[in-house]
């Protein structure tokens, strides 16, 4: 169960306890689930029962235990617990939900995550004169319209540098008037340092511009180039092309990707001893270094020497990389609402963290036989290159395929 299914699945609790009698509301057009917070269990937790207890004449903890039995046999869900004034905390079957959760990214692809329908809002984005506020703008819109709104950005001044080297672009440029003020204003990239940050490329400067948060000061040097572990943007990339790359090989070897291929069996003792069978030859299979020649040289982190584990079945395989994939779609809507694109750039560092040890253990080594597990993880790969594509597009930032 996906958290967009999980929202559904409240809803219609909610819908339920309405049509018996035992709440008298107005059933609400959106429930938010969300990682439980201090003093919660289980996998989310929503607040419905506090949104709802006014309305309702009820205590926020009489409305979630109206609500809990409507949960509770909700398929997909193992427990629902109360805690606080009236939070939900549920429990999903894990199993069930991995192959819920790959299945529906692979569906929507790099659109996972989005607003299905326009949802009625018109957002007007207007900056200064001022090269990373078009830039924070221009992608705030994005994200805006990824979650369903109609957005216009407008800036007091524009360079046409900045369309030609970043790619970026405004609907209007002028003084607005004073009815519409600058709601658009991160810490500017110095006067001084401008010409750096334009060297830097369309990528590594949007991403060097976007990646801080607002009230932080760009860095504008070449560390956002150089081809290792201590650059995100290049951990994010690199994720994505090692993702990409898993379904070629896995072509080469005959079989393709299945979040749910049936039951998953181990291999052997289930420690591989040999070189991945069929990899790419232009892809790293190993721990992931990078010489000036492009040639992998310097290990990422989560890939220490070892050896990986026999494919398990995905929840107990990456739980963390689940977890950051399920987060994905609150992530895209926070962004949104804060204009914050910062927030979408960390997340996909948090994703591609996660994923690059799973990723070395995708493809069968030595003299294993491509398995059902080996599906189902191809699968979840498959799901993390959709997720880190979308995520950079976006940024406004290119997700090659070969690095």
């Amino acid at each position: 169960m996906t958290p967009v299914e999980l929202s559904r699945t409240v809803l219609h609790a909610v819908r339920r306890a309405v049509d018996a009698g035992e709440l008298s509301v107005a059933v609400p057009t959106r429930a938010v689930v969300a990682p439980p917070g201090p003093g919660g269990c289980g996998d989310y937790a929503t607040s419905i029962a506090l949104q709802l207890a006014r309305p309702a004449g009820q205590t926020p903890f009489r409305v979630a235990e109206v609500l809990r039995p409507y949960l509770v046999g909700a398929d997909g869900i193992t427990d629902v617990v109360l805690t606080g004034p009236g939070f939900l905390n549920i429990s999903l079957d894990r199993a069930a939900a991995g192959v819920g959760l790959v299945g529906e990214i692979l569906r929507r692809g790099a659109r996972y995550g989005y607003a299905e329908q326009p949802d009625g809002r018109v957002v007007q984005l207007h900056c200064p004169h001022d090269l990373r506020a078009v830039v924070v703008a221009e992608a705030s819109a994005r994200l805006l319209r990824s979650q369903g709104a109609l957005v216009r950005v407008t800036a007091e001044g524009f360079e046409d540098a900045w369309a030609s080297v970043l790619g970026v672009t405004v609907d209007a440029v002028g003084v607005a008037p004073a009815e519409l003020p600058v709601n658009v204003r991160p810490v500017p990239v110095p006067a001084s340092e401008t010409a750096d940050l334009m060297s830097l490329g369309r990528d590594a400067g949007r991403w060097a511009l976007l990646h801080p948060a607002p009230h932080d000061r760009p860095r504008t040097g070449d560390e956002h180039l150089v081809q290792r572990e201590s650059n995100p943007l290049f951990r994010v990339r690199y994720a994505h092309a090692r993702a990409r790359a898993a379904t070629r090989n896995a072509a080469d070897l005959g079989f393709t990707a299945d979040p749910d291929p049936g039951p998953v069996t181990g291999s052997g003792s289930g420690t591989p001893t040999g070189p991945v069978t069929g990899s790419d030859p232009g892809t790293p299979t190993g721990p992931l270094t990078v010489s000036g020649s492009g040639t992998p040289t310097a290990p990422l982190p989560g890939s220490a020497p070892g050896t990986p584990t026999a494919p398990t079945p995905l929840a107990d395989a990456a739980p963390a990389l689940l977890a950051a994939l399920a987060d994905h779609p609150r992530v895209l809507a926070a962004a949104a609402e804060h204009r914050a694109p910062d927030r979408l750039a960390r997340h996909l560092v948090a994703v591609a963290d996660a994923a690059v040890p799973f990723l070395l253990t995708v493809l069968p080594r030595g003299g294993e036989k491509p398995s059902a597990a080996h599906r189902a993880r191809l699968a979840l790969a498959e799901a993390v290159g959709a997720v880190l594509a979308g995520g950079l597009a976006l940024l406004g930032i290119d997700a090659p395929d070969h690095l």
